[in-house]
């Protein structure tokens, strides 16, 4: 029986991951940072098939320690701070987590076992101020927030660590992907959380920043069958995974709403509901400024090709099916709290 290590485990990627590699017959440990309140977040369900493992990314001893128990033969590091926005406040942090700590668990790994296989969450938040479009493994790096830059740094000590030491280090530049697992901070799960709360009638509208930033959006469950296809193969590589198709923010919250039932009317005042006489509907979607960057990265669009010749890997879910899903999920969820109450 195979052994895998997740870090990150309680997150939107982990949960997938650990399903899939339940399903194919893993041992799955997961580390946890020890909290006050124990929160197993997303692998609640499916928590007594895990062995947890308290560490934490910026503590080396604790990263040892985690290998030396899971004996692993293939790490996931999902770990990280991961929210742009939080990036610029704090700063130091990210680097200390999405960087500094990729290093550190490069190191255990290298420290207890260096032969098992090594999965490093890189993201399209690397080319940032985009050198040529679309993105490849090949295109220039131009991050636009100490979340893009910190993620920069796991890349690069990634791929040194794989090119010094002879290790199977690869990583795999993904670009974004949401899911119903997905945090409320992140804006697709703030759309589709407020669409649902407006269509109870527990919220009147919903404050976003840039709706023209354009992003290519795939579905998490796709994403992480292609780490785990990454660690399978005979030589370690990097690979962008992506749908090669580019959507923007404005895209993402019409189909949310019209798969509420709710059809939107777009002005220059506001963004109302349909069928109302024009500027005097009620405002569903509110532009506010404090949403907006420091520094904006206006398009994302991947080329998944190498991934999908290499490693055999295809997108199943649709973006339109994504959305659908967020959407029906969090109503769903909305009616259980409401019938709770």
């Amino acid at each position: 029986m195979k052994s895998a290590l997740i870090t990150g485990i309680t997150g939107q990627d982990g949960s997938y991951l650990a399903e899939l590699l339940l399903e194919k017959g893993y041992k799955v440990y997961g580390i946890m940072r020890r909290k006050s309140v124990v929160d197993y977040g997303n692998v609640e369900p499916i928590k007594e098939k895990i062995e947890f493992i308290y560490a934490d990314m910026t503590d080396i001893v604790s990263l040892i320690n985690a290998m030396k128990i899971s004996q692993a033969d293939e790490v996931y590091n999902l770990a990280a701070q991961s929210f742009v926005a939080t990036s610029w406040e704090q700063p130091i942090a990210t680097a200390e987590i999405d960087a500094v700590g990729v290093t550190n668990l490069l190191e255990a790994i290298r420290t207890v076992k260096p032969e098992a296989h090594f999965y490093q969450a890189s993201t399209s938040e690397m080319f940032g101020l985009v050198q040529e479009t679309p993105q490849t493994e090949t295109t220039p790096f131009y991050p636009r927030s100490p979340y893009g830059v910190a993620k920069l740094y796991g890349h690069w000590i990634t791929k040194n660590y794989r090119e010094s030491y002879g290790m199977f280090a690869c990583s795999g530049i993904l670009f974004n992907h949401e899911s119903e697992r997905r945090g409320k901070e992140f804006v697709t799960r703030k759309i589709t959380n407020a669409v649902a709360r407006i269509k109870h009638g527990l919220q009147e509208y919903v404050e976003l920043g840039n709706l023209d930033a354009k992003r290519d959006w795939g579905h998490s469950k796709d994403y992480v069958k292609a780490m785990w296809l990454m660690l399978q193969q005979e030589k370690p590589d990097d690979y962008v995974i992506a749908t090669n198709e580019t959507r923007t923010v404005r895209e993402f919250v019409d189909i949310a709403f019209k798969k509420a039932g709710l059809d939107l009317e777009w002005s220059g005042t506001g963004i109302h509901e349909t069928g109302k006489e024009k500027n005097t509907g009620k405002v569903l979607v509110k532009v506010n400024p404090k949403f907006f960057r420091p520094a904006e990265v206006e398009l994302l669009l991947g080329n998944p090709r190498k991934a999908e010749t290499r490693l055999g890997w295809e997108r199943k879910i649709s973006f339109e099916d994504m959305v659908e899903r967020m959407v029906l999920n969090d109503m769903e969820m909305i009616t259980k709290e409401l019938a709770a109450q």
